[in-house]
């Protein structure tokens, strides 16, 4: 049920208004002057606000700035018996979505109401869409390990060095990934993501290279592989550590002679692809439990990109909640919430075993859970072990 807030010192008029907006299906509440109705409209997120021009306390084109500065997105339809066209385009000018004169045109009143409504759905849904197809997510931090990455990116990117990316689960290396694509040479054509640690062991070749139809039971039709998909752009193996000896082998292949071989073929195809590679696993471990090829270790780590721990970079996470805050806000269509002082200090204290990840889904889990104000409170109730 959308959420109305009618401002006006006029208690007559919030009840005429009032009963009809409840008849039409809308949940109303008022403010009898503009100071009790900035503060009802800074503590939630309403649909529309209706709002009188002449007011004791604060008057309307206040509240407009005001309501502005704080969440410039909600629609304020102003409505006044004294007005003429100067306050009008006034209001206007000042965010106001429309102006009504009084006593209002019902019929006019709730087209208004339906418009405002309808175009500040699509508002927000265009900011969701924008940042879904943008090509990469900001990488957020100023701490001395990101700074750092930030400038070897810098460095790196336009080559066409390989690059392995290490770190534990949830730190961010997609991300470190995609940047090195997005600032390199290759930004116009694909980067194709292989998750190694996700795919079958008896899968992962006609994955990675594809196979023709009838090489094996299920192979009823000729499969493009990934190292083809990203022909002139870029290859992210993620997990490589999970990788079969056997793909290794085909993959130090590919690297070496820039030649793949789809399953249940002979001919060679010829690829142009720039590989990066990441894993969770220290792979000169797992050379020598002899699970990972020593040759393609080298062939992989021209350039190798650590990403510290959450708990290595607990300053940035100020600057991660606020981001994370923002994006989380906008998706579910609500005006962005805050986090006091106290809530981030526990935050940073706290043991991030699931790095970044953990982090969004907690802010997550507060925006859902809690008021527009996010507390130390709340963050001891729904994080914090108990």
């Amino acid at each position: 049920m959308p959420d109305i807030l009618i401002i006006d010192d006029e208690k007559a008029i919030r009840k005429t208004l009032s009963e009809i907006l409840s008849f039409e299906g809308y949940k109303i509440e008022e403010a009898s002057d503009g100071e009790e109705g900035l503060k009802k409209f800074k503590e939630k997120s309403y649909d529309v606000v209706l709002c009188d021009i002449k007011m004791p306390k604060l008057d309307g084109i206040e509240f407009l700035q005001k309501a502005g500065e704080s969440n410039a997105d909600i629609p304020i339809i102003m409505i006044s018996g004294h007005g003429n066209i100067e306050t009008a385009v006034e209001a206007v000018k000042k965010g106001a979505y429309d102006y009504i004169s009084k006593p209002p045109d019902l019929n006019r009143l709730l087209i208004t109401i339906r418009n405002a409504m309808e175009k500040n759905s699509l508002v927000t849904e265009a900011k969701v869409l924008k940042r879904k197809v943008s090509k990469v997510q900001d990488m957020v931090g100023q701490s001395a390990p990101i700074v750092k990455i930030k400038d070897t990116i810098e460095k790196v990117a336009a080559t066409d060095a390989r690059i392995m990316i290490t770190g534990d689960n949830g730190v961010g290396k997609e991300l470190v990934a995609r940047w090195i694509h997005e600032k390199s040479n290759r930004a116009s054509s694909p980067l194709v993501e292989v998750n190694c640690a996700a795919i079958p062991t008896e899968l992962i070749e006609s994955e990675l290279f594809g196979h023709e139809k009838g090489s094996f039971t299920s192979a009823i039709k000729q499969r493009i592989g990934k190292f083809e998909q990203a022909n002139g752009g870029t290859l992210f193996l993620d997990e490589i550590g999970d990788m079969s000896l056997n793909a290794q082998a085909k993959v130090l292949r590919a690297l070496q002679e820039g030649k793949i071989t789809r399953v249940g073929a002979d001919k060679d195809i010829n690829v142009d692809v720039r590989v990066i590679a990441a894993t969770n696993k220290d792979l000169l471990k797992e050379v020598d439990a002899k699970t990972f090829r020593l040759d393609l270790y080298h062939r992989l780590s021209v350039i190798i990109i650590h990403v510290p721990s959450l708990n290595e970079r607990r300053d940035d996470i100020p600057i991660l909640v606020d981001q994370f805050l923002e994006d989380i806000c906008t998706d579910y269509g609500i005006a962005k919430k805050t986090m006091d002082n106290d809530a981030i200090s526990l935050l940073k204290d706290y043991d991030w075993t699931g790095n970044i990840r953990e982090l969004r889904n907690v802010v997550e889990r507060l925006v859902i859970l809690s008021a527009k104000e996010i507390t130390a409170e709340d963050v001891k109730n729904y994080v914090l072990p108990r």
